[in-house]
């Protein structure tokens, strides 16, 4: 049987991923146990990691730190890439606020963290362990290890301590909600639709009956608010047509509007009426509108296109048709000139049917070609991002210099890129399968490895005084902090429920919580909220994780 021992027990290439890939799919599979209503996905990888640890299983030292330092540059970067479209866009308005609600508790947390490390004496190498399991923050505990080895310090305190929080971190925050909930909210909180920051679009239709409007074009008329929309259709005389930005408007004049749901009570303003009919059923057949007339979503696949303004492309002008709105990675977006398209995006397109075959051969719309991610442009991100993360920083008050590290350089590389790569005409587009695919194998990769690392000593910390203490005090690191903010966003910044329990779900890096919040508060208002302050707080409490080692240890 020692071909078995080769397999399972001997150090080599071979054993460790046999062990890695067995404790990845034993956490995956156990994840999707549901209990309460809550499943703890991909967090049970971890746990699987630390049965394992626990059981005597383990790997060569140098095969452990690779695959655990892989994992978390890819899941990072790959996380970077998908929020980086959005990323600045969430500054506007509505999302300063949640931004900074966000960075509220993040600040709260960290502080409340220090406060108990210097009143009972807890060492900050554990202390920061115990922040990042209160807070279900792998990367910062991923970047506070790097910087302990740094400073030639041991990092498997680090581990353990969040080891022994991480689970009363992913409940602690669905315990906040359910307080602040039979404590605090009312009824007329989880009713408001106080967040007006999101990109959906919203299609309604205006009767032209404001005499101030009247013989003046849609281009002037556009400038006479901030508000962005676009005239998709136009009746006059019981014709429909596709209105030019000079096409002028008369009385009567019926529109077809594609704006935000916010923006509703200013165009109805502006144009005088809005028509009671609901276009935003998915059951609207829209070729039936005008025989003449036909809508088609058209993807664009040709690299040409990547990069480029819709209105640089003058396909209005040019081909007769136009553009409502667009969608990108689930989202539709309001297009707008100055909106730059990417390989990928989705535009709704309404015109004569020649003229849309001649937009859909400028545009690519072939669905296969896309199919293939470019692989070259990811790892050349990826080289970028660990030569940003290995940039020493020096910080006014802090001796040494700080680095970004495996989890702080990728991230902020990946944001740049998918935000400004398609300017440059750099191809990152990958299917939102293939994204998820990356992150997934990341993460795993990851949280398989720190959970092996942990195992040995997990079952000794926690039977030992030194581990109840820590479980406690993440509790209170979770637990204090998510209810503080939750009230305060509802009450002082007049924030709905969902959106201030979205708030803290993406502060708090806490996906099991957001699917609690999910399934039990109406509305998407969790979901985008969370989107909104993931990417900020996330980088925020990486750097913070690196300061509170430089800083106190």
């Amino acid at each position: 049987m020692e071909w078995l021992d080769s397999v399972f027990v001997d150090h080599s290439g071979l054993q460790a991923v046999v062990v890695i890939s067995i404790i990845i799919a034993a956490g995956l599979g156990f994840g999707k146990i549901r209990l309460m209503g809550v499943s703890l996905g991909v967090t049970c990888v971890f746990f699987a990691g630390i049965l394992a640890g626990h059981l005597g299983f383990s790997i060569a030292p140098g095969m452990l730190d690779y695959a655990q330092s892989f994992g978390l540059v890819l899941f990072v970067y790959e996380l970077g890439l998908k929020v980086g479209p959005g990323f600045f866009g969430s500054f506007r308005s509505g999302g300063v606020k949640l931004n900074m609600l966000g960075m509220g508790l993040v600040i709260l947390g960290t502080l409340t963290a220090v406060g108990m490390s210097l009143i009972w004496n807890i060492p900050m190498s554990d202390m920061v362990g115990i922040l990042s399991g209160a807070t279900t923050n792998t990367p910062a505990l991923g970047a506070a290890q790097q910087t302990l080895q740094q400073l030639g310090l041991p990092s498997a305190g680090a581990a353990l301590s969040c080891a022994v929080t991480y689970p009363l971190g992913v409940v602690g925050v669905i315990i906040a909600f359910a307080l602040v909930r039979k404590l605090v909210v009312r009824q007329s909180d989880i009713d408001m639709a106080d967040h007006t920051d999101s990109n959906h679009t919203f299609i309604a239709a205006f009767e032209v009956e404001n005499p101030g409007i009247y013989g003046m074009s849609i281009k002037q008329v556009a400038s006479l608010t901030p508000h962005k929309f676009v005239i998709s259709r136009l009746w006059r005389a019981g014709d429909v047509s596709i209105p030019t930005s000079e096409t002028v408007l008369n009385q009567g004049d019926r529109l077809l509007v594609v704006s935000t749901d916010r923006d509703t009570p200013v165009l109805t303003a502006l144009f005088g009426h809005q028509d009671n009919k609901d276009w935003n059923k998915d059951d609207i057949d829209w070729d039936a509108i005008d025989s003449r007339l036909i809508s088609k979503h058209i993807i664009v696949s040709r690299p040409e296109i990547n990069g480029k303004k819709l209105g640089a492309l003058r396909l209005r002008n040019s081909y007769g048709i136009n553009i409502s709105r667009v969608s990108r990675a689930g989202v539709r977006l309001l297009a707008t000139p100055g909106l730059v398209l990417q390989l990928g995006d989705r535009l709704t397109v309404v015109g004569e049917t020649v003229a849309v075959e001649n937009v859909e051969k400028l545009l690519g719309n072939t669905a296969v070609d896309l199919k293939d991610p470019n692989l070259a442009a990811i790892f050349i991100g990826i080289v970028l991002g660990l030569i940003v993360g290995s940039v020493p920083v020096v910080l006014p008050g802090i001796g040494a210099p700080i680095k970004l590290g495996l989890a702080g350089g990728p991230i902020i590389v990946g944001i740049l890129i998918g935000r400004f790569g398609p300017r440059f005409h750099l191809v990152t587009y990958t299917t939102r399968s293939a994204n998820l695919m990356l992150r997934g194998i990341g993460l795993s990769l990851f949280l398989a490895c720190l959970g092996l690392s942990a195992g040995a000593d997990f079952v000794d910390t926690i039977m030992e005084a030194d581990g109840l203490i820590w479980i406690g005090m993440g509790f209170i690191i979770t637990l204090v902090p998510s209810v503080i903010m939750t009230i305060l966003s509802m009450r002082l910044w007049r924030l709905d429920f969902g959106s201030a329990c979205g708030m803290v779900c993406g502060a708090m890096a806490n996906p099991m919580a957001l699917t609690y919040a999910n399934e039990n508060i109406p509305g998407d208002n969790p979901a985008v909220c969370y989107a909104t302050v993931y990417p900020l707080t996330m980088f925020a409490r990486v750097v913070l994780a690196q300061v509170l080692v430089l800083v106190f240890v």
